[in-house]
């Protein structure tokens, strides 16, 4: 056979499979119900997204053409292929069965797919749908936020998969309980400093573990004195003021005694500021540094104040002096000095008897 013979024949054979395929394609007899085993698909088949889908088709010794089509296309007329998807491989072509294998199944391969028979008498289909399941991504989500306190927040989280993902919110907070909203978007009015912190949104779809992305959202307000004590101190003796503030952003500290402002550097004293909390402190407390101090906390949401009295006390118990400042009184150590002094008495009288 030449070369014109052997493309004229294989041109043959491509048209009569074409001829075969169209055949099964539009006039194959669907299978009803008591019809014979063949040909019988499998029931839906449904993968994830990146797996490879099989498609069975079970045939007995009387078919005598077999092919596999999706939609309008031929996948497979008998053991010839006739799609150019390299993913698609055929895995049995026997009396009993005829199958397909679909490799790294993309969401476009799914569909309905038709095994078409060819017996003596006319030709018969079965027919199975392919499912592609995808696991669920987010696509969008909003970006971190600032507000201040009273404000109004529109939070929303764009998922896709399939199926059609379920999105929840829900805010990450030791005072928070469990899901704050059940959708994409989340609206809140109003919003006080005890809502701030993160809130995290997941989408679940059942094919994979949820995913989940989060926003951070800072809520701002005006400094609020949580802690200002006034404090008795003797002369000569080290105190301390305090003052604590909570604020967002973070409170400046001033600090004020009568209408006059106290800077760091200032003879004896120190002023020590962190991001909630303040302190003045006397190295060496004189006469003239008792009186009424003002903490003044500030930022630029406002500002608050708190006054406190330095004032004067007694000084400490002779005892007390004697332990020294910052001595800790422990039961057990007062105990086993009683228990020396009673040892040493005895000693003490002999040694003055033998003096005089």
């Amino acid at each position: 056979m030449n070369t014109a013979q052997a493309k004229m024949h294989s041109s043959i054979s491509w048209a009569i499979l074409a001829g075969m395929a169209a055949l099964f394609l539009f006039q194959g007899v669907p299978v009803r119900s008591g019809d014979a085993a063949f040909p019988k698909a499998m029931d839906n088949v449904t993968v994830r997204q990146g797996e490879s889908a099989t498609l069975r088709c079970v045939v007995d010794n009387r078919v005598t053409r077999v092919a596999w089509l999706n939609r309008s296309s031929i996948l497979y007329a008998g053991n010839d292929k006739w799609c150019l998807d390299s993913r698609v491989l055929l895995l049995a072509n026997t009396k009993t069965q005829y199958s397909i294998q679909i490799q790294d199944v993309d969401v476009f391969d799914e569909g309905p797919y038709t095994c078409s028979v060819q017996t003596d008498n006319h030709p018969k289909t079965s027919r199975v749908h392919l499912i592609v399941q995808v696991s669920p991504q987010i696509t969008e989500i909003s970006s971190d936020i600032s507000i201040n306190e009273g404000g109004n927040v529109s939070l929303n989280c764009m998922a896709t998969g399939r199926p059609e993902p379920t999105i929840t919110w829900r805010h990450i907070s030791p005072k928070a309980v469990g899901f704050v909203s059940e959708d994409e978007y989340l609206e809140i009015t109003g919003i006080t400093r005890e809502q701030s912190g993160e809130y995290e949104c997941s989408a679940t779809n059942d094919v994979a573990t949820p995913v989940v992305r989060r926003v951070k959202v800072t809520v701002n307000y005006p400094p609020y004195i949580s802690n200002a004590k006034s404090t008795g101190v003797p002369v000569g003796q080290k105190g301390i003021l305090q003052c604590e503030a909570s604020a967002v952003p973070s409170a400046e500290f001033q600090w004020y005694k009568d209408d006059k402002r106290l800077v760091e550097g200032q003879k004896g004293l120190k002023v020590e500021s962190k991001a909630f909390f303040s302190s003045l402190t006397f190295f060496n407390v004189s006469e003239q540094d008792y009186g009424n101090y003002t903490c003044v906390a500030s930022n630029q949401l406002g500002n608050t104040n708190a006054s406190m009295i330095l004032y004067e006390i007694s000084e400490p118990t002779s005892s007390a002096l004697f332990q020294g400042p910052g001595a800790v009184h422990d039961g057990n150590n007062g105990a086993s000095r009683r228990a020396g002094c009673v040892w040493l008495l005895p000693l003490l009288l002999l040694h003055l008897l033998l003096k005089f």
